[in-house]
């Protein structure tokens, strides 16, 4: 009988002790959901997903690429530029109209005359 109580002794001991020490999250995949959904980074990267979204719906948004862009921003940059071109034939481009013909030849306009480029 003393055996008995002693193994039931250690067994709620044993159970209290791995309760205490398993302080882990019923569902990993939400609570990393979570912390994506409050980062503050992920807050950022939302408001430049919105202006890129902006940007490529309207083709009269000047897209600007400066000789200190990084590489990334001047791909991301054009890349809006030429879907642009083929989506609505016209893109805003350092503050010049660019705009692409049937034959997907690339023009604008100087002086009222076309300027193939």
């Amino acid at each position: 009988m003393k055996i008995f109580l002693v193994f039931l002794i250690l067994g709620v001991i044993f159970l209290g002790f791995k309760k205490i020490n398993s302080k882990k999250p019923k569902n990993l995949k939400l609570d990393k959901f979570k912390n994506k959904l409050q980062s503050t980074q992920t807050n950022i990267d939302r408001i430049f997903l919105r202006e890129e979204e902006k940007t490529f719906s309207n083709p009269n948004i000047n897209i600007y690429i400066g000789v200190y862009d990084n590489e990334e921003n001047i791909n991301r940059k054009s890349n809006i530029h030429r879907a642009r071109l083929s989506k609505f034939k016209k893109s805003k481009l350092n503050g010049e109209m660019i705009f692409q013909d049937e034959e997907q030849r690339i023009y604008k306009f100087n002086n009222g005359k076309k300027f193939y480029l």
